[in-house]
């Protein structure tokens, strides 16, 4: 409790800071770690909840192009709605992903993150990358994935990965104080305690458009 706790500051209300200490904190993380600048074009796979608070946590480096690509029409919607300045790709829409990323961003992003988690989008992270590039990966597996170093010869990547830290969570308020972050956008559907078994169910099986469930006391 001494180390790992962050008190609230008055301006922010607890469904503002709801998200800070689990898919917030990955977010901020991540965009820390990428190096990203204002000359980058920046690729984010995956856009659930862990997706979108990555893209929040992007946003504030000010980068020249942000991509995501995501194979949920619903989850691309929400990101056309609510971030229109954010090119969407849905990846089953094309034969080769990789080699259509490539073509539209020029040889590659210069920053790509894996929040996604499949083999698929891991193979497509380094895929989509160009030489040189940073590749963070954030994801969960349910595997272990491997790294086909001669198909990757040449491309001298660097990978960045490890468990979330977050030590990052009171300014992570603070920018939630200022305006600079806003995630109640993502607690799509609200519950009392007395239906938290319905607030799973809707959660797990991804209906009605889901990112994120609130259950209230």
């Amino acid at each position: 409790a001494d180390q790992g706790l962050n008190k609230i500051p008055d301006e922010v209300t607890d469904r503002q800071a709801l998200l800070v200490g689990d898919v917030l904190a990955t977010g901020y993380w991540a965009a820390h770690i990428s190096q990203i600048t204002e000359d980058d074009t920046v690729l984010i796979i995956g856009a659930g909840p862990t997706g979108i608070c990555t893209l929040l946590c992007v946003m504030l480096k000010k980068p020249k192009r942000i991509i995501m690509c995501e194979k949920d029409e619903k989850r691309i919607g929400f990101i056309k709605e609510h971030y229109p300045q954010v090119l969407t790709i849905n990846f089953e829409d094309y034969d080769n992903t990789g080699e259509y990323i490539k073509e539209i961003t020029h040889g590659g992003a210069d920053v790509v993150l894996e929040v996604a988690g499949a083999e698929a989008t891991f193979r497509l992270a380094w895929e989509c990358a160009r030489p040189n590039a940073i590749v963070t990966v954030v994801a969960l597996y349910d595997k272990a994935q491997i790294l086909p170093l001669p198909d990757m010869y040449g491309k001298n990547l660097t990978f960045k990965t490890g468990g979330v830290d977050g030590c990052d969570c009171e300014e992570t308020l603070r920018l939630i104080a200022e305006g600079k972050i806003d995630t109640e956008p993502l607690v799509t559907h609200t519950y009392p305690l007395s239906r938290i078994e319905d607030a799973y169910e809707l959660f797990e099986n991804k209906k009605d458009g889901v990112i994120k469930v609130a259950v209230e006391c």
